[in-house]
């Protein structure tokens, strides 16, 4: 476990990096953006869910978006259950063999204003079967401050105001430990609340 952790830790940079590039982003500014004073958190979760008679009246897992950066799922390639919420409607995510599910969490949302979205998830229980699943999550330093990238922000409206205006930031910034105090206790709850309020309790945080 230790050593696949290790690999796993390594590719999650290399997600960033390729992110950084598609994003038109300085390689490794999202990997800066993650550090804080002692550097990015990773841990890994296995998770089990056993079969269950009356799946329509347990949830596997309830619907949220998760908290932090980047997250490699290596799921079940037997038992499915994984769903994500796209234009209103709940789509599986099938079993793969030696697949790994890549997903976003609310830090890149911030970070990217906005291109990058958080994917809404669930897991549904199944009658038969044993589903397992290997979650590693890449996320920010507890004291790591997150605010949109200066570049994409300039970049995310410049079609649509006039020469010489300022972008806008559409996320506030925050010190990362902050949004996961609120997120503990709002995590089966929509992101859009969230933001907002840690928007509304924003005060001045010094970045140099």
């Amino acid at each position: 476990m230790k050593e696949f952790a290790s690999e796993i830790e390594k590719l999650a940079e290399k997600v960033l990096d390729l992110l950084c590039e598609n994003l038109g982003l300085e390689q490794g500014y999202l990997k800066r953006a993650f550090a804080g004073s002692r550097g990015p958190t990773f841990g890994t979760k296995v998770s089990s869910y056993p079969p269950c008679p009356r799946p329509d009246m347990v949830d596997g897992l309830r619907a949220h978006t998760d908290a932090g950066g980047v997250i490699l799922l290596f799921q079940d390639d037997q038992v499915s259950g994984l769903q994500l919420l796209k234009d209103g409607a709940w789509v599986d995510v099938p079993p793969m063999r030696h697949a790994i599910v890549v997903n976003i969490g609310d830090q890149l949302e911030v970070i990217t204003n906005g291109r990058y979205k958080s994917v809404m998830h669930r897991v549904l229980t199944r009658p038969d079967g044993n589903r397992m699943s290997i979650a590693s999550f890449y996320n920010p330093g507890a004291d790591a401050i997150i605010f949109p990238a200066p570049a994409l922000v300039g970049a995310a409206d410049a079609a649509e105001r006039n020469e010489g205006e300022e972008g806008t930031a559409v996320y506030p910034r925050f010190v990362f430990e902050d949004y996961m105090n609120l997120y503990v206790r709002y995590k089966f709850e929509a992101k859009e609340p969230r933001f907002k309020a840690m928007k509304a309790d924003a005060a001045p945080i010094a970045t140099a």
